[in-house]
Formats: structure tokens, C-alpha cells, sequence
């Protein structure tokens, strides 16, 4: 039996949000703790999952709130390292009125980039029934050669591989450089979540269905979730292809929310597995997925904002 249900390696940091005015007039920001992979590790950890993660922070005051924030919600924090040198990541997150953002990174360098390949905990992937990353361990080459031996292991102890790509285009050389590292993901996973600017971008397919198709063909995916933002979501899984409807909620910041989909499409295949699912199966998980995702849009920041898997039954319910 492995000890762990999710083990997800990338970058933790914080996401400044804007949170109103002060007095004087100026933006006021609130320090969320934040970064995609962790995003999907304290979801999963609120629907009653053992997870970890591995990655770096500063050493400092940045770095020592989020080991504790995650800590906190019980995601095993033993392979986040500190460094001593470069300080934690950081991103201003901008919101505009219906929710969507932009993003401002201060990671030049930044402590999530510095995880070398001889850091990578091997025994901590090998005890893992699931391993997810994302693209944002890929921008550089030191972090991207961890992540590619952290997925090398993964595959040898026949863990299922799951993969975000995440894409943001300001932290990357170039787009040809982003959709390269895309392109390896999508050769190693078992399990693909991905948006629909995403699925265009690496398929070169305005169609969604068509760029799944293409995907599905040449990448051989067995199951991949495609985000639609208040549009819903789909699940493509051989010849199924399944859709379910948005939930309309008050939404005051869609941060994370393609993260606690994702870590709620996760939390349905540790429950099916991914060899017997059916049309009702996936059903289920894209609503249980697009339920979790609304709510998280209702509130400031991520990790410490996970919605209840109360609260997720009873928007159902609704």
C-alpha cells in the first residue's frame, strides 16, 4: 500500500489580491498563499486524502508562511526545502469586475525555480499512488530537470501521472518554449486537465472537440478534463465524451479555481480509478469538480479557502 494518495511538485508562493482601498486612497493587498500544485494538494486534503508536496521557498518571511499555511491544512510539507539565497516567489494578482485576472510575477529568480534535480525526494514519489505537476516547474533548466526526473520515478514506481499545464505566458522565453514543455507533459500523464485557451494553444484547433481529438490520437491521454470557465466542463475518456453545466455563484475572484477542479477531477479517479469509468461516473465527477470550482470563486485566495465538501454537496442539492 502506498502512504500517499497525491504527491504534486511546483511552485508555492504567495498571490498578492487585491482586497479594497485604504484610507488614503491606495490599493490594499492581502498575502495569500498560493502556487497551482498546492492549490489541487488542499482540496484533495479537504475531501480526506493524504498528500505532499515538493518544492522551494525563501528562507524567509514569505517562505516560513507558507510552510506553515500548508502544514495547516495538512498537506506534508517533509520535501518543500528552503533556500537560503533567493527569496519566495511572488505574484500580483490583479482582478477585474466579472473575476477573471492578470498576473504579475517577481521570480527573477525566484526560490520555486532553484529545486535541483538531486533534491527530488525519490522515496516520496515512489509511495504515491498519484504524481501531478504542472508547467511552471519547466521555465527554467535546473527546476525543469527535477521535474523531469520526479516524473522518471513516478512512472517507474507505476504511480499515475497527473498533468495542469497552467499555462503563463509572462514567465516564459518564449510561447515556442512554453509549448515544447506542454508537449512533454502531455506525453507522460495519464490524466490531463486542461482550459480552453489552453487546448487551443497547444492544438492549433479552435474547436475544442477537435483539439481533444488530436490529443487523444497522438498523446494516447486516457482521461483528459477540459475547463470551460461559467460554460461548464468536459471529460473526454476513450470514446466517451461527457458534459456538464457551470454553477452561477457570486463570484468575487476566480483564483483557483481551475485548481479545486482539478484536485475534485483527481478525488474521482482515486475513488473509480481510471480503468471502469462509465458516462454516470464522469458525470458525477465534473459536477462534484464544477460545484467545487464555483464556490472557491466566491472567496479571496486558494489554499486556505478550499470549499467544504458540505457546502459542495449542498450547491448540488440546490
Amino acid at each position: 500500500m502506498k502512504q500517499y494518495d497525491v504527491t504534486a511538485l511546483g511552485e508555492l508562493l504567495i498571490d498578492f489580491t487585491e482586497n479594497g482601498t485604504s484610507a488614503q486612497g491606495n490599493p490594499l493587498f492581502e498575502a495569500n498563499p498560493g502556487g497551482a500544485p498546492c492549490n489541487v494538494l488542499a482540496m484533495l486534503t479537504k475531501l480526506g486524502h493524504k498528500t505532499a508536496f515538493i518544492g522551494k521557498v525563501g528562507d524567509d518571511f514569505f517562505g516560513k508562511q507558507l510552510r506553515e499555511a500548508i502544514t495547516e491544512v495538512g498537506i506534508d510539507s517533509t520535501g518543500l526545502l528552503s533556500d537560503p539565497e533567493i527569496h519566495t516567489t511572488l505574484a500580483m494578482v490583479h482582478t477585474y469586475p466579472d473575476g477573471d485576472r492578470d498576473f504579475s510575477f517577481y521570480r527573477n529568480p525566484g526560490a520555486d525555480m532553484m529545486l535541483k534535480e538531486d533534491e527530488i525526494p525519490t522515496e516520496l514519489i515512489k509511495n504515491s499512488k498519484i504524481f501531478h505537476f504542472g508547467t511552471l516547474s519547466m521555465t527554467h533548466d535546473g527546476v525543469r530537470a527535477a521535474t523531469k526526473k520526479a516524473i522518471s520515478i513516478a512512472e517507474e514506481a507505476n504511480a499515475l501521472i497527473s498533468f495542469d499545464p497552467n499555462l503563463r505566458p509572462p514567465l516564459w522565453k518564449s510561447l515556442d518554449d512554453a509549448k515544447e514543455q506542454v508537449l512533454y507533459g502531455l506525453g507522460h500523464c495519464h490524466i490531463l486537465k486542461i482550459s480552453d485557451n489552453e487546448i487551443q494553444f497547444v492544438s492549433g484547433k479552435e474547436d475544442y472537440d477537435e483539439g481533444i481529438k488530436y490529443l487523444q490520437e497522438k498523446y494516447q491521454i486516457p482521461l483528459i478534463f477540459l475547463t470551460m470557465g461559467k460554460e461548464g466542463s468536459r471529460a473526454y475518456y476513450k470514446n466517451l465524451r461527457v458534459e456538464q453545466p457551470g454553477f452561477t455563484v457570486k463570484a468575487i475572484e476566480t483564483t483557483g479555481a481551475g485548481d479545486t477542479f482539478c484536485g475534485c477531477s483527481i478525488n474521482g479517479v482515486l475513488k473509480y480509478g481510471l480503468d471502469n469509468l462509465d458516462e454516470e461516473k464522469l458525470k458525477e465527477i465534473l459536477t462534484y469538480a464544477n460545484a467545487g470550482a464555483a464556490l472557491i470563486t466566491m472567496k479571496k485566495g486558494a489554499i486556505r479557502s478550499m470549499p467544504e465538501p458540505q457546502n459542495i454537496k449542498e450547491l448540488i442539492g440546490e
